[in-house]
């Protein structure tokens, strides 16, 4: 049997919400290669409500890198360092803790993100994001 519409009411009303998404198909299957040895960077967004602490906790915690980060029983935070450096390739709540503010939204991690992950680097060696 046919799987049912789950956008279409039981007794056949006119559906009040129509899904629309703002990308394409080619969006979804792009490949991004990741340089955990050189400047990139994973921001982590925390979107309440939407299982945000269980995907953070598997980030730091599963993902299987050169250099995976190292949680300890007992702490809060992970340290999540590049292969041979100690700077961070993961910034969210279980690995840099709070630095933008409970719940940070996209426009306080985008002003915030650069200033507190290049802090410690000279001028010319900070990489644009």
């Amino acid at each position: 049997a046919a799987a049912a519409d789950p956008y279409r009411a039981e007794d056949e009303t006119p559906a009040r919400f129509v899904p629309r998404f703002n990308f394409s198909a080619d969006d979804l299957l792009r490949r991004v290669d990741f340089n955990i040895k050189g400047d990139d960077l994973i921001v982590f967004l925390h979107i309440q409500k939407t299982g945000g602490t269980t995907f953070g906790r598997h980030l730091v915690r599963n993902i299987q890198l050169e250099q995976p980060c190292e949680c300890r029983a007992g702490q809060k935070k992970c340290t999540c360092h590049r292969p041979g450096k100690r700077e961070t390739w993961l910034f969210s709540r279980f690995s840099t803790g709070w630095s933008c503010g409970l719940h940070a939204d996209w426009t306080e991690l985008t002003n915030c993100v650069p200033s507190v992950v290049d802090s410690k680097k000279e001028v010319r060696l900070r990489p644009s994001r």
